[in-house]
């Protein structure tokens, strides 16, 4: 049976709003919230991958709401980089449900912790799909109430420290976009993105059209925890459980990304000259100030946190530079990081199962008693750092050259000095947890000697989630030029504007 595509395009909404509302209304009952929340997360794949193949075959396509016609009615668009989008964060959320199930403690399962995980899930489907800025803005802030909760959920000084810095400067986020919409509706007349891009060109005073680029580049840089405005992400994601920074690790920051990329190829390019040269000027500072917060820290999580920071950089230093070549592999970059900064955080909240810390002072002697795990860090470790074969080499390689194309020869040369830190860091972490002895204390010793007394099926599912993620990681080493078509396809997509205003407004 082949299932209509304008059933398909409104399913990564549905299905997650769908299962959050059945687990509210069935209660507490928290083994048939694990169940629905991990059918929810197979069904997201299966969609995503979908929508993936129809729009590589058929193009973009689009679908406005309650038959009004575009740009007046809500238009859902996928594109390639939307479809990617969707099924990378499938891959994500399907991990991490898988990895909650035994790290989640009850008590935050039991004040709906999963029906929360699907409400963030929603509002990362729909940042995606949206065709309307006011709409990003509504997704937006369903995304950011669930991610606050789920921080805070659990009620620990640091956690409630780290949610209310998390929550005030996404506030600020918030009323800046609010604002630049309200401003872009008063000066064109429409939200709608693809009708945006017809007209703002002929606005008159295109240094208001500037302006609004400065301040729609400061909301979503701030979701992107780019420089200046990163400071929030480190001070957060290593407070809640392993589980839910790793989700917002591979995930939230790319939402942000994702949206520079959609408005920053289709809405603000009518004056590259500004606007992408300071997002190439942003893109230095961030990569460089990132793997540098890195290397200052002793916190396994606070140091994976700082280089979300830096790798953010190499995606938007793509972007800065506005050629097919470099936006396609700004997207490749961004798949593949979603994948190994994941699984570097399950590997750090293993290391914490087994030991009791995410101190490197209190940490060592993993690799000695527990060389799977060991293994497994090193290998996204080794990928994040760029080093070949591994993805994060080609992922570094691709957007090194399309820098090297564009003559941005300082720039590029400071990604790949941010490289060459990122593995002076990840070193650090595996010479401190990994290779040297293990310090002899007696709350560490007790700590790993309940962890070995688990259950075969505990530890199963604590390291089930990570082998999914290595083994697409590996898939995206050795198998590049599968992966890169669709980047490559996105690329073409966005670089070619029309495509996606014929999609939404017709010809």
């Amino acid at each position: 049976m082949i299932i209509d595509k304008n059933i398909i395009i409104v399913l990564p909404i549905v299905l997650p709003l769908l299962s959050a509302i059945i687990m509210i209304l069935s209660g507490n009952k928290i083994v048939f919230h694990k169940i629905v929340n991990l059918i929810s997360t197979i069904l997201q794949l299966v969609t995503g991958l979908l929508l993936l193949n129809i729009v590589t075959e058929q193009g973009i396509f689009s679908l406005t709401i309650g038959n009004w016609k575009a740009p007046f009615g809500i238009s859902l668009v996928v594109d390639g980089l939307a479809a990617i989008m969707i099924t990378m964060s499938a891959i994500l959320s399907l991990s991490a449900a898988i990895f909650s199930s035994n790290t989640i403690g009850w008590y935050r399962k039991r004040y709906y912790f999963y029906p929360l995980f699907q409400f963030l899930l929603l509002g990362v489907n729909g940042s995606f799909l949206t065709g309307d800025v006011f709409n990003l803005y509504v997704w937006f802030e369903v995304m950011l109430i669930s991610s606050f909760v789920l921080l805070a959920l659990g009620g620990r000084q640091e956690q409630l420290e780290g949610a209310m810095k998390y929550v005030t400067i996404n506030l600020i986020s918030s009323t800046i976009f609010l604002s630049a919409a309200g401003i872009t509706y008063g000066l064109a007349g429409t939200l709608n993105m693809a009708d945006l891009s017809l007209k703002l060109p002929f606005i008159e005073n295109q240094g208001l059209v500037n302006v609004l680029s400065v301040l729609f580049l400061i909301s979503f840089g701030i979701k992107s925890a780019i420089f200046p405005l990163y400071f929030w992400l480190p001070a957060s994601y290593h407070t809640p459980p392993v589980a839910v920074s790793a989700l917002f690790a591979g995930l939230l920051t790319k939402v942000g990304v994702y949206v520079l990329f959609r408005f920053y190829t289709l809405i603000f390019v009518n004056n590259i000259d500004f606007t992408h040269n300071l997002i190439l000027i942003l893109s230095a500072f961030t990569m460089i100030l990132g793997v540098f917060g890195a290397i200052a820290q002793n916190d396994f999580r606070r140091i994976l946190s700082f280089h979300i920071i830096s790798q953010v950089g190499y995606m938007i230093f793509a972007l800065g530079i506005y050629t097919k070549e470099a936006i396609a592999a700004g997207i490749y970059y961004i798949m593949y990081h979603m994948l190994v900064k994941t699984n570097l955080f399950y590997s750090s909240g293993i290391v914490y199962n087994i030991k009791g810390s995410y101190s490197l002072n209190e940490l060592g002697g993993v690799y000695k008693n527990y060389p799977v795990v060991s293994i497994v860090f090193l290998i996204s470790a080794l990928a994040l750092s760029g080093i070949p074969p591994l993805a994060g080499f080609w992922a570094k390689l691709t957007v090194a050259i399309a820098g090297f194309n564009d003559k941005e020869y300082f720039i590029t040369a400071l990604s790949l000095l941010a490289g060459i830190l990122t593995l002076v860091s990840m070193t650090k972490i595996w010479n401190n947890v990994f290779w040297k002895d293990a310090p002899q204390l007696d709350s560490l010793l007790e700590c790993e000697k309940k962890f070995n007394e688990k259950s075969f099926n505990d530890k199963f599912q604590l390291y089930l989630p990570s082998g999914i993620l290595l083994v697409v990681i590996l898939f995206f080493s050795f198998f590049i030029q599968y992966v890169f078509y669709y980047a490559d396809l996105a690329a073409l997509q966005l670089m070619d504007k029309e495509l996606y205003i014929n999609a939404v407004l017709g010809n």
